[in-house]
């Protein structure tokens, strides 16, 4: 019985491994030839971008021979050989062959004779040599264009020429031809490039002849054998020289390497075939991954069937792994109860601490509160002066209009004396708004967010700073637009514009021109305040110690060096920010930027809305 259960499982080993090799054999195939597909796809892109580029070469020169058609040296030349004329023309020749980077020009008169070359000066030399047996001479000379490419004849390097006839009259273009002009292109830069290329590539003409590789054996070899009459028309035309054409594949093994299959794509006017050789090593190569992928499947598929026949046999020692980890769960219980205690202990010490961060954070606002009271209160010390006087003067005036109202009384005439009392009215109507400006200035502020409305801030700031500017002669402009909200405290609104305004009192005293400018704007979802002077500007050391606090340019007892610190923490607090820096017109300029206001939530349940 057992004996059987073995040949059973050794013959279902057997099905299994031949099915395996056969789905390995399939998969192999099948990714042969998808591999082959997309290495043609690819050669046939590549190919694409070839020809692209060797059809712009041969068509960047096709019109330059028709072109010098045109000169008068050539057609000179060819009425009058004998003249000095030709001497001149070779001179042109060559700079125009330099300049247009081609091998070389030349003409040549009704017999083919070459009477002006582009080489007239090199050792080897067109001129005096005969050309008449080649065909783009013939096509030219019949009044067509010229199109050839070969081994030259005088120099041994191969070309491509294009030819042109030239006429007595160009521009009739009828009647016989004097002579032909011709052009040679050296396409010997485009073997180079391919030399880069893993793959074989080749450029035949129509009768299939190899002229450029980067497979130096394959010049000059046809594609597929050439018959006789094929060798004959190469013989007459001296296409390639005294080369003998033999096919690709009558090369030795190594040198015919990678000749097969091919992608190919005609270029050029002559019919010529561009062709791209896959390589199949690496076709081979891609196949064969995927087959060894596949049996790799397999033998984890085989692997995994193994363990689980494993598995059956382990269930026993598997039983005393279970005890076992019985054991390690109530240890590992254990150390879990001992570890939640650290952890508890941990979390109420972080609790105290966080307490304690609390306490100081709320002590540091407090602080924070009561250092932008004191600036205040500092910057009301320093404008006590200037309110003194704008006090005093309508108290004068009410002692003024008191007395002349008693005046005017005991004389019996009450109509003045009413006007009198208007006017005393009006002075202590100013002193009220005055005082009472100072008294909200004064005032501490609180937490709770309201509707600011700057242009009524900027107003009242300036109201308050007015006899600084009339005692200083400074010259104030405004340009402030209407209906601009945010959401803040207008008491800390006020005391940042203030301090604003006073920095640039500061900065012109002394200047020749004493001007301030304050304009307030909208841009975007932004409120925009700016305030420059025409005072020296921001000097580079000081910009970037500007909003640090306890840092001032100004003489001792003059100031604290708070007030820019404290404005810029009261702009921050309402999501704005501070900014200065010194304009190309000279002085400096700060700009407060807040966001607009969009609703504010009150302690009553209400919302206001900005407009």
């Amino acid at each position: 019985m057992k004996f059987a259960k073995q040949k059973v499982l050794l013959a279902l080993v057997a099905v299994a491994a031949i099915a395996a090799g056969m789905l390995i054999w399939t998969v192999y195939l099948a990714a042969k030839a998808r591999a082959t597909d997309d290495a043609h796809a690819q050669a046939e892109r590549q190919l694409h971008m070839i020809a692209i580029d060797l059809e712009s070469l041969l068509e960047r020169h096709e019109t330059l021979p028709f072109t010098l058609s045109f000169l008068p040296g050539v057609i000179k030349t060819l009425q009058q050989p004998a003249s000095d004329t030709a001497a001149s023309l070779n001179a042109t020749l060559e700079t125009i062959q330099r300049q247009a980077k081609v091998s070389a020009i030349y003409l040549m008169d009704a017999n083919g004779d070459t009477l002006a070359a582009s080489n007239w000066n090199e050792p080897i030399t067109f001129v005096g040599r005969n050309f008449a047996f080649r065909p783009y001479f013939q096509h030219a000379f019949a009044g067509r264009s010229g199109h050839f490419y070969g081994i030259g004849n005088a120099t041994s390097e191969p070309g491509y020429f294009i030819a042109q006839p030239v006429y007595a009259t160009p521009a009739v273009r009828t009647g016989t031809p004097l002579g032909v002009i011709a052009v040679k292109i050296s396409l010997s830069d485009f073997e180079q490039t391919w030399r880069s290329s893993e793959e074989p590539i080749a450029l035949a003409d129509r009768s299939g002849v190899v002229f450029l590789s980067n497979r130096e054996a394959w010049r000059y070899r046809s594609i597929t054998p050439l018959d006789a009459a094929a060798q004959a028309a190469l013989a007459s035309t001296k296409q390639y020289a005294e080369q003998s054409i033999a096919s690709i594949a009558s090369l030795p093994k190594d040198a015919a390497a990678g000749f097969g299959a091919y992608a190919g794509k005609q270029v050029g006017r002559l019919g010529w075939q561009l062709m791209l050789f896959p390589s199949t090593a690496r076709v081979q190569r891609t196949a064969a991954f995927a087959a060894m992928s596949a049996a790799l499947a397999i033998g984890l598929a085989a692997i995994s069937l193994m363990a689980i026949y494993q598995r059956r046999r382990r269930i026993e020692e598997r039983r005393e792994s279970r005890r076992a980890l019985q054991q390690a769960a109530e240890e590992l219980e254990r150390r879990i109860g001992q570890r939640t205690g650290e952890l508890l202990e941990a979390n109420r010490h972080l609790e105290h601490k966080f307490a304690k961060l609390q306490e100081t954070e709320r002590l540091l606002r407090s602080t924070q509160d009561e250092l932008v009271q004191a600036g205040k209160l500092a910057m009301l010390g320093q404008m006590a002066a200037g309110v003194t006087h704008e006090l005093n003067q309508p108290l004068t005036a009410i002692r003024t209009f008191a007395d002349n109202a008693v005046t005017f009384l005991g004389r019996g005439q009450p109509d003045k004396a009413k006007d009198n009392l208007g006017h005393i009215s009006a002075a202590s109507a100013r002193m009220g708004a005055i005082i009472g400006q100072l008294k909200g200035f004064a005032r501490k502020s609180h937490d709770s967010v309201s509707r600011v409305d700057l242009g009524s801030a900027i107003e009242a700031s300036i109201m308050l700073l007015n006899n600084e500017f009339r005692r200083h002669d400074v010259h104030l402009s405004t340009d402030i637009a209407e209906n601009i909200v945010v959401a803040g405290d207008m008491v800390r609104t006020e005391q940042v514009l203030i301090n604003l305004l006073r920095n640039a009192l500061d900065a012109v005293d002394g200047a020749a021109q004493r001007n301030i400018f304050v304009g307030l704007r909208r841009e975007g979802d932004e409120a925009v305040v700016r305030i420059h002077d025409s005072g020296p500007g921001i000097p580079a050391e000081v910009a970037e110690h500007l909003f640090e606090p306890f840092f001032t340019t100004k003489p001792s007892g003059k100031g604290l060096g708070l007030g820019l610190a404290i404005s810029s923490s009261i702009v921050q607090a309402m999501n704005g920010q501070l900014s200065a820096h010194n304009r190309n017109e000279g002085g400096a300029e700060f700009v407060v930027r807040l966001p607009l206001q969009t609703s504010i939530s009150h302690q009553d349940g209400s919302r206001l809305v900005s407009a």
